[in-house]
């Protein structure tokens, strides 16, 4: 097992007890270690790029999104998920080989990956982990451009929070390759980490969705992400739900 550190900072309580991500490969599997900041030698042999500042968070462990979370995802399991399931692992199957579930190792809340689900909606590639869908992409499968249009590829993710995984609010978890990249050009990247991910957020509700092509485009979500890190609200958790779920009827270029 091999440790070694990248470029990265993080803040402990948010303000001033820095320390730095180290990653450890095993297995094949990227796994994130909190380490203490290393002495000011290690420091001096190795690149390191620092925060800003981090955000000043209106949400850190509000009991009450926790139930709101757990309430909302067992009605789902129960009134949606249990019947929908298997018509969709049904078509899924009929229509290509391969696995009903797609779980992709993603970052979530402090840094930790976790197994975030999917309906699988492409044939099996061996690029999964580190090619974003694009528009034409030949992977998708036609059941699969079905369920990504309509958003029902996201619903097993509701088994996610279940397990405190995931949030039904909150940022958008990605790729492990999309972390290492995208935090090491957008400076507060990784604060967008510091609660747990969610199935819906105000970036995708404010336009901010689909395939990320420029740099721009994902420091666009992240500000969006900041902005609702220290804006939250139980009742904008509500009002992004609601948008969420009117969005699903609307054509969505960004969407495929």
């Amino acid at each position: 097992m091999d440790l070694f550190f990248v470029d990265r900072v993080f803040y402990d309580n948010f303000v001033t007890n820095t320390y730095y991500i180290g990653f450890m490969q095993q297995e094949s599997t990227l796994h994130f270690d909190w380490s203490p900041a290393p002495t000011l030698e290690k420091r001096n042999s190795t690149h390191y790029t620092r925060y800003k500042t981090s955000p000043k968070l209106a949400v850190q462990t509000s009991s009450l999104k926790r139930a709101f979370d757990y309430l909302f995802a067992a009605i789902v399991a129960i009134l949606v998920l249990s019947w929908l399931i298997p018509i969709i692992a049904l078509l899924i199957k009929l229509e290509s080989k391969g696995p009903v579930l797609f779980k992709q190792l993603r970052t979530g809340k402090n840094g930790t990956p976790f197994y975030c689900l999917k309906f699988r909606s492409m044939r099996i590639n061996a690029d999964a982990d580190l090619k974003q869908a694009h528009r034409g992409d030949s992977r998708i499968t036609k059941v699969g451009a079905f369920l990504r249009k309509t958003s029902l590829d996201e619903l097993p993710q509701f088994i996610n929070v279940l397990k405190g995984e995931m949030s039904v609010v909150g940022p958008r978890p990605h790729m492990l390759r999309h972390t290492e990249d995208y935090s090491k050009v957008i400076d507060n990247f990784m604060d967008r980490h510091l609660i747990l991910p969610g199935i819906t957020g105000w970036a995708q509700v404010s336009g901010y969705r689909g395939e990320t092509k420029e740099t721009e485009a994902m420091a666009k979500r992240v500000s969006a992400d900041i902005h609702y890190l220290e804006n939250w609200s139980f009742w904008l958790d509500l009002k992004i739900v609601l948008m969420t779920v009117t969005q699903v009827f609307r054509s969505n270029k960004h969407v495929f």
